[in-house]
C-alpha cells in the first residue's frame, strides 16, 4: 500500500544527498548511521601527550572538579613538560629564538579565552582562563598578555631550555624552513599543540587548546590555537572540536566551528571531523604537502578524528580505560 509519508521522507533523504559538494560525493564517508551513546565522563586529546593530560583531566573530575577545571589543568601536563617540545616549557623558540606561546580554552557557558604571542610564562592556559573569567576581551597578545599575567600573579621564566637553544643555533646555521609532515610525533623531536576536549557526567562540555606553534616560525606569527572557531570551539548545546598541524589550513577554514556546525547539522562526530577535512581539501592548495587533524565530541559523549595524512592519532579516555587511536586520513 502506498505510503504517502515514507515517500516524502525518502525523496528529502536523497534530495539532500544529491546537494553535497562533489568533493563530497567523490569520497567514502563514514556510514550515516549514529553510533550508540557513549559513556560519561569522555576526555579526547589530540597525540600521544594526550595520554597523561587526559588521565590528569578524569582525575580533576572524579575529585570533584569543573570541567573547565578538568580540561585546564589536563594540558598543564604537557605545558610544564620541558621533553615536550612544541607546549609550553621547552617549546622550539621561532626563527629569532623566541619561546611564543598560543592557548585558548572554552567552558560550558559559552565563555572563552585566549592568548597569543605569549613568552615566559609556563601556562598559558591559565592565562587564558583568566582572560576569559576576569575580562570583558576574548584574546590578549604579545606584551599586554605578559602585563596582564604578572599582574595576575604568574611568574616569568625562560622557557627555551638548552636542549632547545642548542637545536635552534643549529638550525640558524642554515635556516632552512620547511615544516615536514607529521613533525610533531617524531620520537625524541617534537610533539605538536594539545587541544583537549571534556564532557562530564553531567553532559557539560569545555576544551582547551595550547602550544608553543611551528618551531622556527617568523617573528609574530599566531596559528589557529588561540583563534576561537579555528583551532578549539565548544557549544554545550552540541559538542566540541579541536584541531593541530599546520595552523595556517584550520584558520582558512574555521575548521573547528566548522565541525560543530555540521555536528549541530545531524552529522556524528567522525562524519563532521572528515567533511571539515575535506573543506580544506577543496579549498586550500597546500594541503598535499602538509598535516591537520581534527578530534570531535559530542553532547552524548560520541568521538570521532580525521586528518589529512596518515600519522596523526588521539588519545581517548572513556569507561574506564585510557588509549590511543590512529585516525584514518584523507590522503
Amino acid at each position: 500500500m502506498f505510503n504517502r509519508r515514507k515517500f516524502i521522507e525518502k525523496a528529502a533523504a536523497v534530495g539532500a544527498l544529491g546537494l553535497m559538494p562533489t568533493v563530497l560525493k567523490s569520497q567514502k564517508l563514514s556510514a550515516l548511521v549514529s553510533p550508540k551513546k557513549g559513556d560519561l565522563p569522555v576526555i579526547i586529546s589530540t597525540w600521544n601527550h594526550g595520554i597523561p593530560a587526559n588521565a590528569k583531566a578524569l582525575e580533576i573530575l572524579h575529585s570533584g572538579g569543573s570541567v573547565v577545571d578538568a580540561v585546564e589543568q589536563g594540558v598543564w601536563i604537557p605545558e610544564a613538560d620541558p621533553d615536550n617540545h612544541s607546549v609550553g616549557l621547552g617549546g622550539t623558540p621561532d626563527r629569532d629564538g623566541h619561546v611564543t606561546l598560543d592557548a585558548s580554552i572554552m567552558g560550558p557557558d559559552g565563555n572563552a579565552g585566549s592568548v597569543c604571542f605569549l613568552e615566559n610564562i609556563v601556562h598559558p592556559i591559565s592565562v587564558a582562563r583568566k582572560v576569559m573569567e576576569d575580562t570583558p576581551h576574548v584574546i590578549l597578545s604579545g606584551e599586554g598578555a605578559l602585563q596582564f599575567a604578572l599582574q595576575n600573579g604568574f611568574q616569568e621564566e625562560n622557557l627555551l631550555t638548552p636542549e632547545r637553544e642548542k637545536a635552534w643555533k643549529k638550525w640558524a646555521e642554515e635556516s632552512n624552513y620547511n615544516p615536514e609532515i607529521n613533525w610533531e610525533n617524531k620520537p625524541n623531536e617534537f610533539h605538536d599543540t594539545i587541544g583537549l576536549l571534556a564532557v562530564d557526567s553531567k553532559g557539560d562540555i569545555a576544551g582547551a587548546c595550547t602550544t608553543s606553534g611551528l618551531g622556527y616560525k617568523m617573528r609574530g606569527r599566531v596559528g589557529d590555537s588561540p583563534i576561537i572557531g579555528a583551532g578549539l570551539f565548544v557549544d554545550n548545546e552540541i559538542g566540541a572540536a579541536t584541531a593541530t598541524g599546520m595552523g595556517e589550513l584550520v584558520l582558512k577554514t574555521l575548521g573547528s566551528f566548522l565541525v560543530v556546525e555540521l555536528m549541530r547539522n545531524g552529522r556524528t562526530p567522525q562524519q563532521a571531523c572528515e567533511e571539515a577535512v575535506l573543506r580544506i581539501v577543496k579549498k586550500v592548495p597546500e594541503n598535499k604537502i602538509r598535516q591537520v587533524g581534527f578530534i570531535a565530541v559530542n553532547k552524548n559523549g560520541e568521538v570521532g578524528g580525521y586528518s589529512l595524512q596518515p600519522g596523526f592519532n588521539y588519545a581517548i579516555s572513556q569507561n574506564g580505560k585510557n588509549k590511543m587511536v590512529d585516525c584514518r586520513s584523507f590522503y
